[in-house]
């Protein structure tokens, strides 16, 4: 297959661009700084942009079977830089015919699957309070996402590590005793890999966690 990786110079996004090569796919990797991917392979093409590039996203998912999106919040999120960009992103993949879409998010997307948790309220409540902008970014993204007709999945997670990926990955919706909290960065890439075929949690928002 041919993959296209936003975020892609991030821990997540170098996990998936590693192990879709290994896996024998090709991958584009849209990066600001490519210099901080580190990664050579014949099966991979860099495309150097900025997410306002609307040209140079279109050529980045042009003959792509699915895209995927490791992008979050950084900096100033006040002006929604990654909402405009996941907008670019689509816009790009209804133009050249690509509809399997991807992405990563938190908590702070839900999910109408999701039962009412008290943990879960009060750790987004303080995402909220002490990080609002980048908390209306992370909802902004999804209900971007989720507006458009594109065959997507949110994969949503809460506390990230970096152990080695075990293949161990318990996905469901919050308050019903399906997903625990923390998740590795490998896990993630491998589970969000999956979701290119699997059509289980189409146009869904699972929570995963190990």
């Amino acid at each position: 297959m041919r993959i296209t990786i936003f975020g892609a110079t991030g821990g997540t996004g170098k996990q998936l661009v590693e192990q879709a090569l290994a896996e024998g796919n090709e991958v584009v990797a849209f990066a600001r700084k490519p210099s901080k991917l580190n990664i050579m392979d014949k099966n991979l093409t860099i495309v150097q942009g900025e997410l306002t590039g609307e040209a140079l996203i279109e050529n980045a998912v042009k003959g792509a079977d699915a895209v995927i999106s490791v992008l979050g919040p950084r900096g100033d999120s006040r002006t929604k830089p990654l909402t405009q960009g996941m907008h670019n992103i689509i816009d790009a993949m209804k133009k050249q015919g690509v509809r399997r879409l991807i992405i990563s998010s938190t908590l702070s997307a839900k999910d109408p699957n999701d039962l009412s948790e008290f943990r879960t309220k009060a750790l987004v409540n303080f995402v909220k309070v002490t990080m609002h902008a980048a908390y209306e970014e992370i909802v902004s993204i999804a209900e971007t996402v989720r507006a458009s007709d594109l065959d997507w999945t949110i994969v949503r997670f809460t506390m990230l590590n970096n152990n080695p990926k075990s293949g161990k990955v318990r996905a469901g919706y919050l308050g019903r005793g399906e997903a625990g909290t923390w998740i590795s960065r490998a896990d993630i890439a491998d589970f969000m890999l999956k979701q290119i075929q699997d059509t289980k949690y189409l146009r869904q928002a699972p929570a995963i966690s190990n």
